[in-house]
C-alpha cells in the first residue's frame, strides 16, 4: 500500500467515524441547497475534516469537494494533484437513518485518477483502488460478477434532485425492467459503484456530479468492469471525467445494456 493510499484510507475512516458519531446525536441539522438537494451539518463537518488533513499534508494540492469547493472544473488540465471529495455520497439515506451512505475520495494526478477510496462506516466496508493493481474490499481482492444474460441481471440506477427529463428516466427504467432480472435503486451511487465491483450488481447507469464517482468509477475499472457512456460525450472533456449517462458493467453486459439504454 503507498504512502498515498495509507491516507486516503485513514481520513476516510475518520471522517466516517465522524458521521457516524455525528448522526448519534439529537441536533443533527437538514438544510436544503439549491431548495431541492439535501445536506447536513454533518456533511459540512466532514468536509471540513478532509480538507484540513489534506491541507496538512499536501498543502500545494486541489480539492475537488462537493460542499466546499464545487466550483473547480477541468481537473484533468491542473498542473497540480486534485483530491475528489464528497464527504457523505447518500446524504438523504444518512438523514434518514439508512446504511448505504459513503465517504468517497479520490486523487487526480497528470489528468488521470490513479486512487479511489470509498467507505461505508455504517457497514464498516471500505472499497480501494490504485491504478494497475487491482480492486479491494477490506484489503481483499474483489471482481465485477461474470453474469452474461440480460434477462439474469441485476442493475442499479438512481434518479436526480431536479425532475427536467424524468420522463426519458422514466422510459430507460421500463426498458431495463422489460429486459433484465430487476433493478435496484440503493441511494449512494459510490456505493452502487462499489456494489458493483464487488459482483453484488450487474451493471449501473445514472448522470452524477464528478465527485459521487471518480473514487468508485476507478475501483470498478479495476475489478474488471467496463466504464463509459450511453450518451454523447463533447470533444472537449475527458470521458474518465464526464459526467452525464455514465454506464458501467462486466465486458460481456455492457455492450447489450449500451444497445438497451440507446434504444428510442
Amino acid at each position: 500500500m503507498t504512502e498515498l493510499m495509507d491516507f486516503a484510507q485513514s481520513v476516510a475512516r475518520e471522517a466516517g467515524e465522524l458521521v457516524v458519531r455525528e448522526r448519534a446525536q439529537a441536533d443533527l441539522v437538514i438544510s436544503y441547497k439549491g431548495g431541492n438537494e439535501l445536506v447536513t451539518n454533518a456533511d459540512v463537518k466532514a468536509d471540513r475534516l478532509i480538507r484540513t488533513r489534506i491541507e496538512q499534508c499536501f498543502s500545494e494540492h486541489r480539492l475537488l469537494s462537493e460542499e466546499s469547493s464545487p466550483e473547480l472544473q477541468r481537473v484533468w488540465d491542473s498542473e497540480v494533484p486534485v483530491w475528489i471529495v464528497d464527504p457523505i455520497d447518500g446524504t438523504v439515506n444518512y438523514a434518514r437513518g439508512h446504511i448505504q451512505s459513503a465517504v468517497s475520495i479520490a486523487y487526480c494526478e497528470n489528468g488521470q485518477i490513479t486512487l479511489g477510496v470509498v467507505y461505508n462506516p455504517f457497514t464498516d466496508e471500505l472499497f480501494s483502488a490504485e491504478l494497475g493493481k487491482g480492486a479491494l474490499l477490506n484489503g481483499v481482492a474483489i471482481r465485477v460478477a461474470q453474469e452474461t444474460t440480460l434477462r439474469r441481471a441485476v442493475i442499479a440506477t438512481g434518479f436526480p434532485y431536479i425532475k427536467e427529463g424524468i420522463d426519458e428516466m422514466v422510459e430507460r427504467v421500463r426498458s431495463i425492467l422489460h429486459n433484465c432480472a430487476d433493478i435496484r435503486r440503493l441511494g449512494s451511487a459510490a456505493l452502487d459503484i462499489c456494489w458493483l465491483a464487488a459482483g453484488r450488481l450487474d451493471g449501473y447507469y445514472e448522470s452524477l456530479s464528478l465527485w459521487d464517482f471518480a473514487a468508485a468509477r476507478l475501483i470498478a475499472e479495476e475489478a474488471g468492469a467496463v466504464c463509459g457512456h450511453f450518451g454523447f460525450v463533447p470533444k472537449d472533456v475527458d470521458p474518465q471525467f464526464f459526467n452525464k449517462n455514465l454506464l458501467i458493467a462486466n465486458p460481456v453486459l455492457y455492450p447489450k445494456l449500451l444497445a438497451l439504454l440507446r434504444q428510442p
